[in-house]
């Protein structure tokens, strides 16, 4: 085919393969022209070798076509050799596509340089080299350079194919040599070029750079192998040299010898003042080691071992700590998995550091290992260890206990144990062998696994809610003994009985409660940890068994001593009084209480002195560790986390408060109301009970009382929380009125504070030594410097709010501000502040009646931006007029003119010497004179001549009607210039239009224009809301408490770091207009909604002055929908907004005086100094700023067939096309051969954007798949977290966004890593506010964005200060990133425990000694869920997370480990907040309950009857007191707070009113089943996961069926049960309790079970359209008579979603399962006291009439089975036999009935108790069916098909009485048209006709813009 080695070997494609075979779907065909630059990036992975000859074809195909069908012919060569049996996936079918592309392109290509391919090729050869290589090496970029050398280096390996063996050309063959030679000087570099020859990029000058090469490559007196001796030294670094020993991979020691040279010059830039100092300064590599070696060293401290970064006296110290901090980062660089284990790493390091001692002292021989070696022989068992215990977790679904976790694992290396693991590690060492399996035979690889297993270290995650008394234990102990108390002091009657000697006595008794609370805890200890005694240090067993028996021992004696000390004892007390004798015992009490205490007074005295303390706990002295040892157990982190003096007295004194307002309030308003009311009932006899009574004899009726009391209780242990929101919000509301915010919160405080705004920009973002006098006089060049500087950053920011759309191009011309004002000598205020100002003031001159100027210039300076404007315009013309006239006269005339202005002003005669009348005449004159120098006209002339005319017509207004001396002037100038007189010439003939080329002189025109012309107040410019929120916050930000910015040189280098999976990137075309079953697409929705966005993008687009193309447009139009979506374009555009910022303050740090002026966006490229500052400013942003987006499927999506993963490659692909800087790092999976067999291999890969592809930069191999360990987003970080540069890590989700004004104030904020907060501490994760874009969407994206603005901005404040407790919530916060990266990262990682993995970093942060702040003054846009399911996801996943949370390790070390005030704060902020939501709820229930016993007893009946009680409100208040707290409004108080702090109190309570109209109260009471639901949930069974949100636009309707599904078993079943409580207590008490009562005690709850059955369908769009409910019913119908099975999913079938309802039981333990039965038996209560309320067991209260009930029920359901069996049995075959069957059972049901109705005296009402008392009991045997599964399913009988038609018949009725109000409201029209003004208000308020769009009729004459041709292509919305 091609040349004689075509078919060598026989390897070449036989013609009998010339026939077409069926090719796989994800190749292209060859015959289309689409294929170009895709099949190289189709390559499967197991012949990647041969992608980079592929894309080199496709490089030069349109140069020669014949030499790119050689290269894809050596490339199919190489991939048949490569595997000849085609067994790779995939390789068949792309062999057989490359086949037939090389059949098409033999026959269509031939030579075009010779007769034959050999010459053909080596001639192209030998040209490229001469073009490209020769030519090019001193002129091309190293970027540039790179590829041509990947192009030459393929090329020769395909010309040695094709051209045979010695007929190669000798000049061939130098070339080659050369390229060969070169090839590693030009490879594909991240941001560093370090070995480029020729043309070197400016970054590679900066001196910090050189220096820190300059360190990295001094390898001498270093010991070489004999294979490093030839090596070229002057590329050779340290660690070439370390993994020359170790073995480290090339791609890691490429990425890690960039990143430290990185981080030496950035750090050595700050210590080094000198600008082109070359040597690196002493203390840079000593910070550096500092740093990254701290933990290392406190680690070391622990184990009392000694370090190993010895440095032996006479050595080079520099370069010994650079091998020391190069050994790290090539460790940490290659750990994968293992770098969520850091003192694992710190294991590793300290070992091999040993190692390098051993070297550089000659004790260790030097020992070559292979390239991968390391990977293979260090991390690759640990890995493994990882992945089997991982295994073992089996999807989530295994208990924590029964397998090891990240923490697990590492915290094996916090005992002196891990070093007998040896070095190297002894792979038999228990850590390695008690994780391996035994497989069984028939057990899959993922499946579950037996075998030796080791046991939990330190703490074993058990599912119970015990661990909330465990871990907050002082926390419960303060409130009971607090309840105890005051019980005890209201029971005396009054608060000063508290003194009274009894009463006080009794008080005391709290001790002994103390002391039963105490023991719990000791016997908690040792329960919860059984599973880890194992792997616990002897002394912490010996302090755990000591505990308990000093537990144990109080126990006893305390209420021993106690007794004695009672005058007349009774009841237990007596008994131990007798038991003790006669002791003298009242002291006794005393001085037990008094040793009992002693602990506690030491620990008081200690929490007084937090810095004692501190030193106490990080004390490594062993006899500190034996004084502290009791107190609190030796732990590697937690220790010493005490605050400051000054931070303590803070949340100490905010807690006291608190705590005072708490206690009073539950002792006036719970406790006191109920103690005498209680007292009467205890009094009360109740002769007779309406039910059976098993306890008739019981004293005091108990039972009412603690029915009445229980509800109670509850409230005062939840009621805490609300009391916190009430403090939280005034003490945030204050600190945030103290730090200055919403200070600019209205247009009209901008525009009044406008002119401080320069100076405090001054102040704030100009470095310091930049910072010039502000005095705003004309000669002052430092303040023009410094305006000009501001005005440069100002207009950029308008400038991207115009490419954003937020603003038009008339807004954007008010509101930039002049670049220089050198020739004005007034400050020139941006237009809209000077809006018709002057035509105001040209009213005021004309109107003006008096002759004395003063009093109009008095009336003009009144207004200063009047003033400015006025003088602005005049000297404006003037300059204007004196650059265009070219003859000396006629600027004579102007100068003239001038001065008698000014002469007249200052004698004081204007008035007398100007005709103010002719005034408008000049006005529209100039308006005319500035369009037409505005206008380009086509030909010179033409313009000259109407600028000419208008200039004379207004010389001529001026001179002669204006002026009254105007003849005098003029006469005075031709005096002067008699020359023209001679020649002719007219008066202001000649003109100069040279200006008018000028950018910044028609910008100058333009502003003029715009004075004069805009008459309209500028008052609501911009008038977007968004826009003006933008502006209102940066400008308020620059009056607030910030950093001074430092140099873009000086400052502290970052990263930003983005985790994506498979979300929207980039909207097509099609998605854009893709309609919903209403007829809506996407695109008509976002015009719908920001109609004004769209006219700007619109103008912006067909704008002739940029030219967009239809194809352009089309791009634009993707772009504008999806920059309004939450899609990844979005968050790269906002992020990469940073690059833009640094590359401008760079140039305005560095750039001369004459840039500055001329501005940034007018620089001369041409000019070599301007260009160097440009080139100098990108590069210095590059060394600063690096911008990571961790795709993890990447790889994947590139290969794959699915349309939208290829959509999404492309998209992603063209934002690294788009944006040089961006980087995307992906895990690729490839198939390698080993041994002959194919095996998957993993690599982290990072990725830049080339010519048109992805170029690659590092490769680094895994040890197995990373995902599989751990949670998904946690790994995703983690594998791309090596790739990420500088000190500072800022983690971003990919549903934010940034801001062009923010970005400015990076600097400042970076700057707080470097503040010392108490002594020495420095922040280690800076928090920052967000900015939630979503909530114009719809009410409920309203309801979510002010929630969580909320949280993000007051909640988060009093979190860091003053309760000093913030941690990490998300995003957009800033990382310390050395500090974490060794310390485990960014994140936790371990499967369910770690779901809400963000916050772990935080508690991570704390306890190794991090501070966390948070700052105000700059934010990031973030997006959140729009849609009803969307958020109840959300919701469930972060409910899932904290109840991960109660059951870790790192709440139960903080709530521990923090001292008493801020583990409060710790509790009520975390998973305190969740247990109070479901201590909430559970109110209700228990209070019901407890209504529901007394009203079937009768004790209701007797006590309210009773007269004493009647008299008694009390109780009545008492009954009620609980109803305000589950309101819930209180907790909406922060958000009122913020509003009104930010933008106005009087927009806070607007919205506030307008929030709950639109039924707020409903949503957020619907939230509070789900937080309830699912925390509980998991607490008790488990089932966390990740629950997928969608982050799309909510514009179409939920159908019925989903809605149930989703939300059955959390609110509706809950909220029936609710429903049934309330109606039995309604009908069974109304004869003896008023309708009003009743409605007061239980309107909240009515409230809550409406909101929960009913709120799906009132945020439902459409909910009550009348043909939506019907395909709804239709559609809930199908689904619950489909039968399920395998592979049928949950919304397709009702059995498949029931089956899957209770996956949390399949899994769940013995405790669990009882637990549920326990709590299924509260149903049997209904039944228990409804059927002695029945006519027909006419008043017995014989235990017969419950037996009795219990055999219909029997009955009932032996019927039912019956009828079930003989259905499944006979409804086929023996059809009439079955139809007998039923009517036999309906006669014998109509016979009992008669004979029950007229014997037995059954009634009508009769039948509904029955029905409301069975009910429940049917439904309690199901959920103990449901619990029994495993018992039931292996029954016979069919037991368990029973249970199954039991819950599809309860699932029927719930659904049909949910549905029937639904179908009611349906029928009324009006309904639906409320609901959608209800849902879409916000949108209405910006002319949005939802209504209109829902019902889609839609006018169409508009248009909706897309890609159908039918429509019109403006798309303009009418």
């Amino acid at each position: 085919m091609a040349s004689s080695s075509g078919s060598k070997n026989g390897v070449g494609p036989p013609r009998s393969l010339s026939r077409r075979v069926t090719r796989a779907p994800s190749m292209v065909d060859p015959t289309t022209d689409d294929h170009t630059a895709i099949d190289s990036e189709l390559v499967p992975s197991s012949l990647a070798p041969i992608a980079p000859i592929l894309r080199v074809a496709n490089d030069v195909e349109k140069d020669n076509p014949r030499v790119a069908y050689l290269c894809r012919f050596h490339a199919f060569e190489k991939a048949h050799r490569m595997d000849q049996h085609s067994s790779g996936r995939g390789v068949r079918q792309f062999k057989t596509y490359l086949l037939h592309r090389l059949e098409k392109e033999e026959l269509e290509t031939k030579p075009m340089l010779a007769r034959n391919d050999p010459k053909e090729i080596q001639i192209y050869y030998q040209n490229f080299y001469e073009k490209n290589i020769k030519e090019g090496q001193y002129t091309k970029t190293p970027e540039e350079m790179a590829k041509i050398f990947q192009i030459a280096t393929v090329l020769y390996d395909v010309l040695r194919t094709v051209v045979p063996t010695g007929k190669v050309d000798a000049e061939t063959e130098t070339y080659a040599k050369e390229v060969e030679e070169k090839r590693q000087q030009y490879i594909h570099y991240n941001i560093l070029p370090l070995n480029v020859a020729g043309v070197k990029p400016a970054i590679m000058n900066f001196p910090e750079i050189k220096a820190a090469i300059r360190a990295l490559r001094n390898v001498n007196n270093l010991p070489m192998l004999r294979m490093l001796e030839d090596k070229d030294k002057s590329v050779f670094d340290i660690l070439d040299w370390l993994s020359s020993i170790f073995g480290f991979q090339k791609g890691n020691v490429a990425n890690q010898r960039e990143h430290l040279i990185l981080l030496l010059a950035n750090i050595d830039v700050r210590n080094n003042n000198i600008e082109n100092n070359v040597q690196s300064n002493k203390t840079t590599v000593q910070h550096l080691m500092d740093k990254i070696f701290k933990n290392y060293r406190l680690w070391c401290d622990y184990l009392h071992c000694k370090y190993n970064l010895q440095i032996p006296p006479g050595s080079d110290k520099q370069q010994l700590e650079l091998i020391y901090i190069g050994l790290y980062l090539l460790i940490w660089g290659e750990a994968s998995n293992i770098r969520f284990m850091p003192e694992c790493l710190c294991y590793i390091f300290h070992n091999m550091a040993n190692e390098i001692h051993g070297i550089l002292s000659n004790h260790h021989p030097l020992s070559q290992h292979g390239e991968e070696s390391f990977l293979q022989d260090v991390i690759a068992p640990i890995y493994e260890v990882l992945r089997k215990e991982a295994r073992r977790n089996r999807g989530g679904k295994a208990s924590h206990s029964a397998w090891r976790n990240y923490d697990d694992l590492n915290e094996y290396f916090w005992s002196h144990k891990c070093f007998k693991l040896g070095w190297p590690m002894d792979r038999k060492a228990d850590f390695f062998v008690n994780s391996d399996e035994k497989r069984l035979p028939h057990v899959g690889r993922n499946q579950v696994t037996t075998g030796k297993r080791k046991p939990k270290t330190n703490f074993v995650e058990i599912r119970t809610f015990l661990h909330l008394y465990r871990s907050f234990d002082r926390l419960w102990i303060f409130f009971i003994l607090a309840f105890q108390a005051m019980v005890i002091v209201a029971w005396s009657g009054s608060l000063t009985n508290l003194f009274n000697e009894d009463v006080s006595k009794h008080v005391l008794s709290i001790f002994i409660t103390s002391a039963f609370l105490n023991f719990l805890q000791a016997a908690l200890d040792i329960i919860l940890s059984w599973n880890a005694w194992r792997s616990l240090r002897f002394t912490q067993i010996v302090r755990y068994l000591l505990k308990f028996a000093v537990a144990s021992f109080w126990l006893v004696v305390l209420p021993i001593a106690y007794s004695k000390s009672v005058l007349n004892p009774s009841g237990l007390v007596k008994f131990f009084s007798e038991w003790t004798g006669d002791w003298r015992n009242q002291s006794f009490y005393s001085y037990c209480v008094a040793i009992y205490l002693i602990p506690n007074i030491l620990a008081s005295l200690l929490f007084f002195l937090p810095h004692l303390r501190r030193s106490l706990e990080r004390s490594n002295w062993r006899i500190i560790g034996l004084t502290m040892w009791w107190a609190q157990p030796k732990l590697y982190v937690g220790r010493g986390m005490h605050e400051g003096m000054f931070s303590l007295l803070k949340y100490t004194l905010f807690w006291i408060m608190l705590l005072i307002s708490k206690l009073a309030f539950s002792y006036y308003v719970e406790v006191l109301p109920l103690v005498k009311p209680t007292q009467t009932i205890m009094g009360i006899t109740v002769p007779n009970y309406e039910w059976h009574e098993f306890f008739p004899n019981v004293t005091h009726n108990i039972g009412v009382v603690i029915a009445i009391w229980a509800p109670i209780v509850l409230v005062y242990f939840m009621d805490t929380q609300i009391w916190y929101a009430i403090f939280s919000t005034i003490f945030g509301g204050i600190y945030g009125a103290f730090s200055h915010l919403g200070e600019i919160r209205t247009l009209g405080m901008l525009r009044s504070r406008f002119d401080s705004v320069h100076s405090a920009f001054s102040d704030c973002l100009l470095p310091s030594s930049e910072r010039e006098s502000k005095s705003h006089l004309v000669g002052d060049v430092s303040a023009r410097k410094s305006i000009a500087k501001f005005a440069q950053m100002w207009n950029e920011f308008i400038f991207s709010m115009r490419m954003e759309d937020l603003i038009s191009d008339r807004e954007r011309d008010l509101l930039l501000v002049p670049y220089s004002s050198s020739k004005v000598s007034v400050v020139q205020w941006p237009p809209f502040l000077l809006a018709s100002k002057i035509p105001i003031a040209l009213d005021m001159a004309k109107d003006f009646k008096g002759k004395d100027d003063t009093e109009l210039f008095k009336k003009i300076k009144a207004d200063e931006y009047m003033c400015s404007a006025v003088i602005e315009c005049y000297e404006t013309l003037k300059n204007i007029l004196t650059d265009l006239l070219e003859d000396e006269g006629d600027r004579m005339i102007i100068a003239l003119i001038c001065s008698e202005v000014q002469a007249s002003i200052h004698e004081g005669r204007f008035l007398s010497d100007f005709r103010m009348s002719g005034m408008p005449l000049l006005n529209a004159k100039l308006e005319k004179f500035l369009k037409n120098l505005l206008d380009e006209d086509e030909t010179v002339e033409s313009y000259k001549s109407q600028i000419i005319n208008v200039l004379q017509d207004i010389m001529e207004i001026i001179s002669q009607d204006i002026m009254i001396s105007g003849h005098d002037i003029l006469d005075r100038a031709h005096a002067h210039n008699l020359d023209n007189q001679e020649k002719k010439e007219q008066k202001f003939e000649k003109i100069d239009i040279r200006p008018t080329q000028d950018t910044t002189w028609k910008d100058m025109v333009r502003r003029l224009q715009l004075l004069l012309t805009e008459k309209e107040s500028a008052i609501n410019v911009p008038m977007n809301l968004e826009a003006r929120r933008r502006m209102m916050f940066f400008t308020n930000s620059l009056f607030m408490n910030m950093p001074k910015a430092p140099k873009v040189r000086d400052m502290l280098s970052f990263s930003v770091l983005t985790p994506y999976y498979k979300e929207d990137v980039l909207y097509s075309v099609e998605e854009l207009n893709k309609e919903n079953e209403d007829g809506i697409s996407i695109l008509f929705y976002l015009q719908k909604i920001y109609p004004e966005e769209w006219e700007n993008f619109e103008k912006r687009k067909n704008d002739p002055k940029h030219g967009y193309s239809d194809k352009d447009g089309m791009e634009l139009l993707r772009q504008w929908v999806s920059y309004r979506a939450q899609t990844l374009s979005r968050t790269v555009r906002g992020m990469m907004y940073y690059k833009q910022a640094l590359e401008l303050q760079c140039f305005l740090d560095y750039a001369d005086d004459n840039a500055i002026f001329s501005g940034y966006r007018n620089i001369d490229t041409d000019n070599s100094y301007h260009r160097d500052v440009m080139e100098y400013a990108r590069a210095l942003a590059d060394m600063k700023f690096t911008y990571v987006v961790s795709c993890q499927i990447y790889g994947a999506q590139k290969k794959s067939s699915d349309a939208r993963d290829r959509s999404c490659y492309a998209n992603i692909l063209n934002l690294m096309l788009t944006y040089p800087s961006l980087r995307v790092a992906y895990i690729d999976e490839i198939e390698e051969t080993v041994s002959g067999k194919p095996q998957k291999a993993y690599y982290s890969v990072l990725v830049k954007g080339g010519e048109k592809l992805d170029e690659e930069i590092y490769r680094i191999k895994l040890p197995g798949p990373p995902t599989e360990i751990g949670e998904g987003k946690p790994e995703n970080q983690n594998h791309a977290i090596i790739f990420t540069r500088g000190e500072a890590l800022q983690t971003i989700d990919m549903n934010q966004d940034n801001y062009l004004e923010e970005a400015f104030k990076m600097r400042n904020v970076l700057e707080e890593l470097l503040k010392t907060h108490h002594g020495q501490r420095k922040p280690t994760i800076l928090g920052l506010r967000e900015h939630i874009f979503t909530g114009s969407v719809s009410s409920l994206a309203w309801f979510m964005s002010n929630q969580e603005t909320s949280f993000v901005t007051i909640g988060q404040r009093i979190l860091a200060n003053p309760l000093r407790v913030r941690f990490h919530y998300g995003h957009p916060d800033i990382f310390d990133r050395l500090f974490h990266i060794t310390r485990g990262g960014i994140s936790k990682a371990s499967k369910i425990i770690n779901l809400s993995e963000d916050i772990f970093s935080g508690f991570n942060s704390t306890l190794r000694g991090g501070y966390v702040t948070h700052h105000e003054y700059i934010q990031v846009g973030k997006g959140r869920d729009v849609g009803m399911n969307q958020i109840s996801l959300f919701e469930a996943k972060v409910a899932n997370g904290n109840g991960e949370q109660t059951l870790s390790r790192d709440v139960y070390r903080l709530g521990r480990r923090f001292d008493f005030y801020r583990m409060l704060s710790f509790y009520f902020t975390t998973v305190g907040f969740y247990f109070s939501s479901m201590v909430t709820v559970l109110t209700v229930y228990v209070f019901l309950y407890g209504r529901l016993y007394m009203v079937l007893s009768g004790l209701e009946r007797r006590i309210l009857e009773d007269s004493t009680i009647r008299q008694n409100k009390a109780l009545e208040e008492a009954l009620a007191t609980q109803s305000v707290f589950q309101l819930g409004l209180l907790l909406v108080l922060p958000m009122v707070m913020e509003i009104g702090l930010e933008r106005g109190f009087r927009t806070a309570i607007g919205d506030f009113v307008i929030m709950q109209l639109q039924l707020a109260s409903v949503f957020f009471t619907f939230q509070l089943g789900t937080k309830a639901h699912y925390y509980g949930r998991t607490i008790l069974h488990g089932g966390s996961k990740y629950r997928a949100t969608g982050r799309g636009f909510v514009v179409f309707h939920a159908k019925f069926a989903d809605n149930y599904r989703m939300y059955s078993r959390s609110h509706f079943v809950k909220g029936l049960e609710m429903g049934i409580l309330l109606v039995v207590y309604q009908v069974y008490g109304e004869s003896y309790r008023s309708s009003s009562l009743y409605l007061f005690i239980t309107f909240s709850m009515w409230f809550l079970v409406t909101s929960w059955l009913f709120a799906p369908f009132v945020f439902n769009p459409s909910g009550f359209d009348w043909q939506k409910t019907v395909d709804d019913w239709t559609d809930w119908r199908r689904w619950m008579g489909n039968r399920g099975g395998i592979g049928i999913s949950p919304d397709k079938s009702w059995e498949s979603w029931w089956d899957g309802e209770q996956e949390h039981l399949k899994y769940t333990n013995i405790r669990g399962r009882v637990l549920e039965i326990i709590l299924a038996c509260r149903f049997f209560i209904y039944q228990y006291g409804m059927v002695y309320h029945l006519d027909i067991s006419h008043g017995s209260k014989s235990f017969l009439i419950f037996g009795l009930s219990w055999v219909v029920m029997g009955i009932v359901l032996g019927v039912l089975k019956m009828v079930s069996m003989g259905r499944r049995r006979f409804g086929t075959d023996f059809q009439l036999m079955f139809r007998i069957l039923k009517v036999l059972l309906f006669l014998g049901f109509i016979s009992v009935m008669t004979v029950l109705f007229v014997v037995c005296g059954l009634t009508i009402s009769d039948l509904f108790a029955s029905l409301l008392a069975f009910m429940p009991t049917g439904w309690a045997l199901l959920l103990i069916g449901q619990a029994c599964r495993p018992c039931l399913k292996g029954m016979r009988f069919g037991f368990w098909d029973s249970v199954l038609e039991l819950a599809r018949a309860y699932d029927y009725i719930m659904g049909l009485l949910i549905f029937m109000p639904i179908v009611i409201l349906s029928w009324f029209p009006f309904v639906s048209e409320f609901q959608t003004r209800l849902l879409f208000n916000q949108a209405f308020s910006r002319g949005l006709q939802i209504s209109m769009i829902l019902a889609g009729k839609r006018d169409k004459t508009g248009g909706e813009t897309g890609s159908s041709e039918k429509k019109d292509k403006k798309g303009t919305p009418t």
